[in-house]
């Protein structure tokens, strides 16, 4: 089994949520979160302007069975990229098991 973690635009999300859906990955979490990056936001706050390095995004984490990695990656990847700086980052890990709280069973059909 794999963790895939993706830091994306907050406003590709529902693009993203939508694209994963289609492929069948129906199951994550995320949270929005704040970073430091190579992009630079620029704000308006009553007429003056100024920038940023803090960067709102939406960090999501997503645990699939190995089969499943390369097309949740590469919905992702498809779904998130705007090919300008800041689109985000996919983070793979693997990971050793997986419980049902519920029935207590273990392993990749618990992901099903």
């Amino acid at each position: 089994m794999k963790k895939v973690e993706a830091i994306i635009r907050k406003s590709k999300f529902s693009t993203v949520k939508k694209a994963l859906h289609e492929v069948g990955v129906n199951f994550f979490s995320y949270w929005d979160v704040t970073g430091l990056g190579n992009e630079k936001e620029g704000h308006v706050y009553r007429g003056v302007s100024y920038s940023t390095s803090d960067i709102q995004r939406r960090y999501l984490s997503i645990v699939v069975n190995d089969d499943f990695e390369d097309i949740t990656v590469k919905t992702i990847i498809e779904s998130a990229s705007t090919g300008d700086v800041g689109d985000g980052k996919i983070f793979v890990s693997d990971v050793k098991e997986v419980y049902r709280i519920r029935t207590g069973e273990k392993g990749g059909q618990t992901l099903k």
